[in-house]
C-alpha cells in the first residue's frame, strides 16, 4: 500500500463523500454551477441505499397524516420536474387504494387526503383523483378481495424503475462539467487542521493505494454510513442517523395480479404497503423496522418475507404467493435522522443539513432525504457550499435542465422516431434501450460499430445486447461485472438476477476488452456471490 499526496495544492473546491442519489444530485449541482468537484464512494455509484428503494416518485400522500405539508409540497413539485427532465427513467403510475369496512383509514379520510393531495399538485401534468364505487374498483382490480370492499380511490404519482440510471445520469452530466469521480475508494479519515476539516484521506480500494486530498468543504452525504464517516474520524459526534430497514420481494405476474399499482394497508400492523408492476415483475413492499446491524450485509429475513406475502395474499386471495414464488428479494436501510423515543414509521423523511462549523468548520452532513427531493436538497447544500466559500453563487439550473438521457426537446417524438429508425431489432430491445438509456440510446448502438455480434441479443428477459457490456466500461466507467448488470445495463434486475447472462456477459468483455480468462473467472464468481444476498430463484 502507497500513500501520496494527490492534492496538496487546493485543487477542489468541494469533496462529497457518498455517490448515491443525493450525493450524485450535489455532485451534479455543484458542478453546473462552477466548481471544482470531487465525488468519492466506497463502491460504484448508486449501489448502496438508492438501489433498494421502493423505486417511486412521489409526493408523499402517507405524509399528510403526519402533517408534513412542506415535505408533501416540496415532493410534488420535484415529482413535476422529474417527469420533465427525466422522462425516459421517470413515468406516471397510477396507483389504486382499495377501502375496506374497519379498515384504520376509511372513505373519508382517503377522500379528505386526495383532495388534499390534488390541492397541493396543483401545478401538476398528472390526472386528478377519482373515487371508485366497489363494482367500479372490481372492474380495474378483479383480484381484490371482495368482502368488506366499499370501493377505491385511483390517483397518480411516477415510477422510477431504474434508480440506479438516475443516479448514473446525475454523475454523467456532473462529470461532463468537469467534476472528478472516484469510485471503490473508501474515505478513512477527514483531514483535521485547527479546527477545520480540510480534506479527506482515501484508499483506492481496487489498487490498494491511499491518498490525501484537500478541499476547503467537505459533505459527508454517505447516507446510512453518515455515522461511520464521523466515527472513523478524529471527530467525536452525536448519533445522527436513525436507520430504518426496508425490505422488498419481486415475484413474476401471478393469478389477480392488478394492472394498477395498489397501495393498500396491512391488517397485521396497519402499515401501508405497495404492490407494483415493476420492471415486467411486480415488486411488493416495503417493511418498516429498526435496523441496527451489518449495512454492508443486508437481506431480507424470513419474518420479513412472511409478512410481505401474507400481507399480499390477503388483498389478492386469488395470487396463493408462497416462499417458492419470490423471484429473489433485496434490502435497504432509510438513512433517517435520529430519534431515540420514535417508532420507525413516525420518523420525519424530511432531510437535514447539519454545517459542523464552530466545531469543524468546512464539514457539512447530510441527514436523511427521499429520492423523490434530491434535486431541492442538492441545490440548498450547494447554496450553503457558496456561502461557506463566500463567493458569488451563479444559482442552480437543474430546476430547468434536462438529464443527459432526455437531452431533446420532444422524448415522445425522438421514442417514436428511434423505433422507426432501428426497427431491424426486436421491439423489446428497442424498448430496453430506451428505458435504460434515453436519447443515449443511438450510441449504445453507435458503438457496436456495426459489428453483428455485439448487436446481438445478450438477454432474452430484457432484450439487452452484447455491446451494452462494453459501452458500460468504456463510457459509463463500471468496474466490474456488477457494476455493468445491476446498474448500467439493469440486466441484473431480470427474473433471474441477472445470473442467466453473467457468464455471457464475462465472454464478452473477454473478447472485446481484452480481459484474461482468469478475470473473467473471478468477476463471475463475485457477481454470484454478490446476488446470493438476494435469494435469487434461478435455472443457473
Amino acid at each position: 500500500m502507497t500513500i501520496s499526496p494527490s492534492n496538496t495544492s487546493g485543487e477542489f473546491d468541494v469533496i462529497i463523500i457518498g455517490a448515491g442519489i443525493n450525493g450524485a444530485g450535489i455532485a451534479r449541482d455543484a458542478a453546473l454551477r462552477g466548481l471544482r468537484v470531487l465525488l468519492l464512494d466506497q463502491g460504484d455509484v448508486g449501489s448502496g441505499t438508492t438501489s433498494w428503494s421502493s423505486r417511486l416518485i412521489h409526493g408523499g400522500l402517507r405524509y399528510l397524516e403526519h402533517r408534513e405539508l412542506g415535505l408533501v409540497r416540496e415532493s410534488l413539485r420535484e415529482r413535476e420536474r422529474l417527469l420533465r427532465n427525466a422522462p425516459h427513467l421517470v413515468r406516471p403510475l397510477a396507483l389504486l387504494i382499495p377501502i375496506y369496512h374497519g379498515a384504520r383509514r376509511g372513505r373519508k379520510l382517503i377522500r379528505a387526503g386526495m383532495v388534499t393531495y390534488d390541492l397541493m399538485s396543483y401545478d401538476k401534468s398528472l390526472p386528478r383523483h377519482r373515487m371508485l364505487a366497489p363494482a367500479e374498483t372490481l372492474e380495474q382490480a378483479p383480484g381484490l378481495e371482495r368482502e368488506g370492499l366499499l370501493g377505491a380511490a385511483v390517483y397518480y404519482d411516477a415510477q422510477v424503475e431504474y434508480a440506479e440510471r438516475l443516479v448514473l445520469e446525475n454523475v454523467l452530466d456532473a462529470q461532463g462539467f468537469n467534476a472528478t469521480v472516484r469510485t471503490y475508494a473508501r474515505v478513512d479519515r477527514l483531514l483535521v487542521e485547527g479546527g477545520a476539516v480540510r480534506g479527506v484521506e482515501y484508499t483506492d480500494l481496487r489498487s490498494g493505494h491511499t491518498a490525501m486530498t484537500q478541499a476547503p468543504v467537505v459533505l459527508n452525504v454517505a447516507g446510512p454510513w453518515v455515522d461511520h464517516v464521523l466515527r472513523h474520524t478524529d471527530l467525536s459526534q452525536e448519533r445522527l442517523i436513525d436507520g430504518t430497514k426496508g425490505s422488498h420481494l419481486i415475484v413474476d405476474p401471478f393469478p389477480g395480479a392488478p394492472a394498477y399499482a395498489l397501495y393498500t394497508e396491512a391488517r397485521s400492523d396497519g402499515r401501508p404497503f405497495f404492490i407494483l408492476p415493476w420492471n415486467g415483475l411486480y415488486l411488493i413492499g416495503t417493511t418498516d423496522t429498526k435496523f441496527e446491524g451489518d449495512l454492508n450485509e443486508l437481506q431480507a429475513v424470513a419474518p420479513e418475507i412472511e409478512y410481505l406475502l401474507g400481507e399480499t395474499n390477503r388483498v389478492l386471495p386469488s395470487a396463493h404467493l408462497n416462499n417458492s414464488s419470490v423471484r429473489y428479494s433485496y434490502a435497504g436501510v432509510r438513512p433517517l435522522p435520529f430519534e431515540d423515543s420514535e417508532a420507525p414509521s413516525a420518523l420525519t423523511r424530511r432531510h437535514f443539513i447539519r454545517d459542523h462549523g464552530g466545531e469543524f468548520e468546512g464539514l457539512i452532513s447530510i441527514i436523511g432525504g427521499k429520492l423523490t427531493t434530491f434535486r431541492e436538497l442538492a441545490q440548498q447544500t450547494v447554496d450553503l457550499v457558496y456561502r461557506k466559500l463566500g463567493r458569488h453563487d451563479p444559482g442552480t439550473s437543474t430546476d430547468l435542465q434536462s438529464l443527459p438521457g432526455a437531452n431533446i426537446h420532444d422524448f415522445a417524438h425522438f421514442s417514436a422516431e428511434f423505433h422507426h429508425e432501428h426497427a431491424e431489432y426486436p421491439v423489446k430491445t428497442r424498448q430496453h434501450l430506451l428505458r435504460v438509456y434515453g436519447t443515449r440510446a443511438i450510441q449504445v448502438v453507435r458503438s457496436a460499430g456495426g459489428d453483428p455480434d455485439l448487436l446481438a441479443e445478450l438477454d432474452p428477459y430484457t432484450g439487452a445486447i452484447r455491446t451494452e457490456v462494453a459501452f458500460a466500461f468504456q463510457h459509463e466507467f463500471a468496474h466490474t461485472l456488477s457494476d455493468v448488470l445491476l446498474r448500467r445495463t439493469m440486466i441484473g434486475l431480470n427474473r433471474d438476477a441477472g445470473l442467466n447472462v453473467v457468464e455471457e456477459a464475462a465472454r464478452v468483455a473477454v473478447e472485446y476488452l481484452g480481459w484474461t480468462n482468469e478475470r473473467a473467472l473471478a468477476e463471475v464468481a463475485a457477481y454470484r456471490a454478490y446476488v446470493a444476498r438476494f435469494h435469487p430463484k434461478s435455472r443457473c
